[in-house]
């Protein structure tokens, strides 16, 4: 979607994206009034299918859009965004489940819907039309760059524990800790409130410092990583489990996600513009698809593959396992970044203010 986000319309496809999310969402919620078995799958497969088309959409239109109508502040502007998104993750399961408690399976899709809805007439409304010349530029050639690779690479990863832990902590922490669904939601806010204060903070500093982005990113996959490691704790550490170890390392884990996510889009960006990308909407709507489907494609890999370890084995070795894969991707970049400042000569680094231009 993001190659083609000129000719469809930067506002036309966040506004047609909102618009089938809240729809999938409400008919989602209806699926229980369905046949079981076969059935039930096949329309739960296809109308979740569907709702990821809208979600894709709407994200890849809403990076693009912010590249676009804020060009020197990309960082700032998704970290303020990342707050909500945050907030999202905060509200989203103490509600959901208060409303299902009471009220059923049907109205926390409709009530979340309804509100998606609403937002359609809004973002029309408040949303300016940017117009924009389609760019002949292509995915490949960005993408076969080692830096936009890495960082690629890095992206996955760190959707891929998201995924694992909101397909397996809840019940690692229920059965570990005799916890309530309740308590388990509480938890979870060790995780996404240290995300939104993280995001707005990295947001800012790394626009104001560019140069700072890439050892961000290092710094903040290595200690994702830890954190991933500590969060069992990993068997071959001979550490024993503790409800304060686990909130404590969600907390790390939800700062160093901050940390690390941020600064990649505008990466990615100033990666493609120094290449020769034209500088529009177009660049901005491609590397805002690629950023969402590694996102995306980690959020698949890490519920399925964790899944299967943590079934095969158990959770502390699943979560160390994780904890690897981002630790891999945060010490290539590491190698790639040290080997790029060797490879600059002297004589073409920039000077300070206080070399003179002219020597004798």
């Amino acid at each position: 979607m993001g190659k083609y986000i000129v000719q469809i319309g930067a506002k036309f496809m966040l506004v047609a994206g909102l618009f089938v999310s809240s729809g999938c969402t409400i008919l989602f919620g209806l699926l229980n009034r369905a046949p079981a078995g076969t059935t039930f799958i096949s329309l739960c497969f296809v109308v979740r299918s569907i709702d990821a088309l809208g979600f894709a959409a709407a994200m890849t239109s809403t990076f693009a859009m912010a590249g676009k109508i804020f060009p020197n502040n990309v960082a700032t502007v998704l970290g303020g965004l990342e707050v909500f998104t945050g907030l999202g993750l905060i509200l989203g399961p103490p509600l959901g489940g208060w409303f299902y408690q009471f009220f059923g399976y049907e109205v926390p899709f409709m009530l979340l819907g309804c509100f998606v809805l609403i937002m359609v007439p809004f973002n029309i409304y408040v949303l300016p039309s940017i117009e924009a010349e389609p760019s002949k530029d292509s995915f490949l050639p960005l993408i076969t760059k080692v830096k936009v690779l890495l960082i690629c690479y890095s992206i996955f990863t760190l959707s891929a524990g998201l995924g694992f832990l909101d397909a397996t902590l809840s019940l690692f922490a229920m059965e570990k800790f005799n916890l309530s669904a309740g308590s388990v939601g509480l938890i979870l806010l060790g995780l996404s409130l240290p995300y939104c204060l993280a995001s707005p903070l990295m947001g800012y500093i790394t626009d104001k410092y560019p140069s700072t982005r890439s050892w961000f990113m290092v710094t903040g996959g290595v200690v994702t990583a830890f954190g991933f490691v500590m969060l069992g704790p990993a068997p071959f550490l001979h550490i024993q489990s503790q409800l304060w170890l686990q909130v404590f390392m969600l907390g790390v884990i939800g700062f160093s996600l901050g940390i690390t996510v941020i600064p990649m889009f505008p990466e990615i960006i100033t990666c493609a513009y120094e290449n020769g990308y034209d500088e529009g909407l177009s660049t901005l709507g491609m590397v805002s698809g690629l950023f969402g489907a590694f996102w995306s494609a980690g959020m698949f890999y890490g519920p399925t593959v964790g899944g299967l370890i943590t079934q095969h084995l158990n959770f502390e070795w699943a979560a160390a396992v994780q904890g690897g894969v981002v630790l891999v991707g945060a010490l290539l970049l590491a190698v790639h970044y040290l080997c790029q400042q060797q490879s600059v000569p002297k004589d073409s680094r920039p000077a300070d203010e206080n070399t003179p231009l002219v020597t004798d």
